[in-house]
């Protein structure tokens, strides 16, 4: 598997840097994505960001994300409130919605991503962290989505005073990931290996 450094060698559009991406997570096999997803639970839940929030909202993981399924228990542990996003596909818009069950009240929609069907909606200035997934990040806090710009939209709303944490391993940190105006960039980043705290100016 290339490293980093030798697929940037040759600057990359985004669509070519998600197709490589892409390989990477699918040739993980299953007990390496858990065990690398235990280690970056684990470091999530060590940071302050999360130590200190009361309302978390963490991603429900596609298949060969880091499962956060760890974090979100741990959240319920402490007495935390946790939100998911609830995706409008029709609005392509996203809203925090708290959930007390990762077992019922889920529909499973496009690339296998859970929906929640219901959920009581959380205003947006109320959450503390906000955790997002993607198919890459560098140490700048830049991250690459999917494609839908649905956490993008999120994150540019004002009333969105959270941290943003980026969820994601190893293998999906870039030393640069190409950025458009309306990207909007993490905080910080946590991994199997390490946590990353970027600069938090935006596009620094």
């Amino acid at each position: 598997m290339p490293n980093s450094m030798e697929i940037m060698d040759q600057p990359m559009d985004k669509v070519e840097l998600r197709w490589h991406l892409r390989n990477r997570l699918l040739a993980m096999s299953p007990e390496q994505r858990k065990d690398k997803s235990r280690k970056a639970c684990r470091n999530l839940i060590a940071t302050e960001p999360f130590q200190n929030a009361s309302i978390v909202m963490m991603y429900l993981s596609l298949p060969h994300e880091v499962d956060t399924a760890e974090v979100i228990l741990h959240a319920w542990q402490l007495g935390k409130t946790v939100a998911v996003p609830k995706i409008s596909w029709q609005q392509r818009h996203m809203i925090p919605v708290q959930i007390t069950s990762l077992e019922t009240g889920f529909a499973t929609g496009a690339w296998g991503l859970r929906n929640p069907t219901g959920g009581v909606p959380i205003p947006f200035g109320q959450i503390d962290l906000v955790v997002a997934p993607a198919l890459g990040f560098d140490r700048q806090g830049n991250r690459l989505g999917r494609g839908g710009s649905y956490y993008d939209r999120f994150f540019a709303n004002k009333d969105v005073v959270a941290a943003r944490g980026g969820l994601a391993f190893a293998e999906q940190v870039m030393d640069s990931i190409p950025i458009t105006e309306s990207d909007e960039p993490v905080h910080f980043v946590v991994t199997d290996e390490e946590v990353i705290y970027c600069d938090r100016q935006k596009g620094a």
